[in-house]
């Protein structure tokens, strides 16, 4: 049996603040310019997926209140929709060609079949039903019906905006430095 005199201190031990305390020995403070460069990759992707949140949500709520934007004709809905597949498709084909690689020598996340990449195949399943169905729109081969694009949505609608915050979360400056120097950074191809 401990003698109290050591089971005292042991028990007062703060758990959180002791794990604070050594994730600090290993991270120290990063410096405003370090910040920047570390961050740099995170920012950039927000901005573009920003632009594909602001988009998704111009139609999606287009489908749940049964009504396009006001003062959105058809064909500009469609077109809209369009270019949002279209950008999405050439944002990870440029992704997994020219980024992904390059972080997947230091990062797990970005290796083939793990977590980012399988969220990209599983994206675009759905978007591939969703393009399909507002190509056939524009040609006339269809009838636009705000449910059906909405049930279409719904299919990829969860693990896109998923995948929108882990990919940035994956690129933030706190990530990003465990496995890059500086000036590894400044080489990035981003």
């Amino acid at each position: 049996m401990a003698s109290p005199s050591l089971e005292a201190p042991l028990r007062n031990i703060d758990l959180p603040s002791l794990e604070t305390s050594l994730h600090n020995i290993d991270s120290p403070s990063l410096s405003a310019a370090d910040f920047k460069i570390y961050n740099s990759m995170a920012e950039h992707m927000e901005c573009f997926h920003n632009h594909f949140r602001t988009s998704w949500t111009l139609l999606y709520d287009a489908c749940e209140k049964g009504r396009r934007p006001t003062g959105m004709s058809i064909r500009q809905f469609l077109y809209t929709g369009l270019q949002f597949c279209h950008q999405l498709d050439m944002h990870h084909g440029i992704e997994e060609a020219h980024i992904f690689p390059v972080l997947a020598t230091k990062m797990p996340a970005f290796k083939k079949e793990l977590e980012l990449l399988t969220q990209h195949k599983q994206i675009h399943a759905g978007l591939d039903n969703f393009q399909t169905y507002l190509e056939a729109c524009s040609r006339g081969q269809r009838e636009l019906r705000l449910s059906e694009l909405k049930d279409l949505m719904d299919t990829f609608g969860d693990v896109l905006w998923a995948h929108l915050s882990d990919e940035v979360e994956q690129l933030g400056a706190q990530n990003m430095r465990k496995y890059w120097s500086v000036q590894e950074m400044k080489n990035m191809p981003m």
